[in-house]
């Protein structure tokens, strides 16, 4: 026969769902299953090299003529950034944003994004989602689309908010990013 006190117990973590902690839970991200989807919301770090002897940018295209416009209208980058759980550089590495962005805007600095933000970190480790939006980037909160995903995130939709956290002289950067994405059961 089951004690009282440990029925209650038990009945009480159905009821609010509190579950103990598995190996597989990380603490940059969260799921919550809704009954007809899930949804996930993540909180990570974007790193951004362009300096030095191992950058994480590199420039592949650049227009043929010069470009007097904010940012060089026309730079194209290819990227295979490195993505933390905290803003450090030697945070816990959870995966890395691979693509490529360019200088989408004359006027002002607006980056078209395409990149794909994979992950190697618990039970999202082998899951992707893309990222395809103009990032309007001198903007102190820039909110991006989320147009697709595979693994936990198949047939992912959802927005990405990027915030600069810092940004040194060579344009060096690191960036917040705060995610949510729906995906159906």
């Amino acid at each position: 026969m089951v004690e009282p006190m440990v029925t209650f117990f038990l009945l009480f973590l159905l009821a609010t769902g509190t579950q103990g902690q598995t190996s597989d839970e990380v603490s940059w991200a969260k799921r919550v299953d809704t009954g007809s989807q899930v949804v996930t919301t993540m909180q990570f770090y974007f790193h951004d090299t362009l300096s030095g002897s191992n950058p994480s940018a590199i420039q592949v295209a650049q227009p043929q003529s010069g470009s007097n416009s904010l940012g060089g209208f026309g730079n194209l980058m290819m990227v295979d950034d490195p993505l933390t759980e905290g803003p450090d550089k030697n945070s816990k590495l959870i995966g890395h944003a691979r693509g490529m962005y360019g200088q989408a805007a004359r006027n002002e600095l607006g980056l078209i994004m395409v990149l794909n933000y994979g992950f190697t970190d618990g039970i999202y480790k082998d899951s992707t989602f893309s990222l395809l939006s103009l990032n309007p980037a001198m903007q102190t909160v820039r909110e991006m689309t989320i147009v697709g995903g595979t693994g936990l995130f198949r047939l992912a939709r959802g927005y990405a908010l990027a915030q600069t956290y810092s940004i040194n002289s060579s344009g060096d950067a690191v960036v917040g990013y705060n995610v949510t994405i729906s995906t159906y059961i």
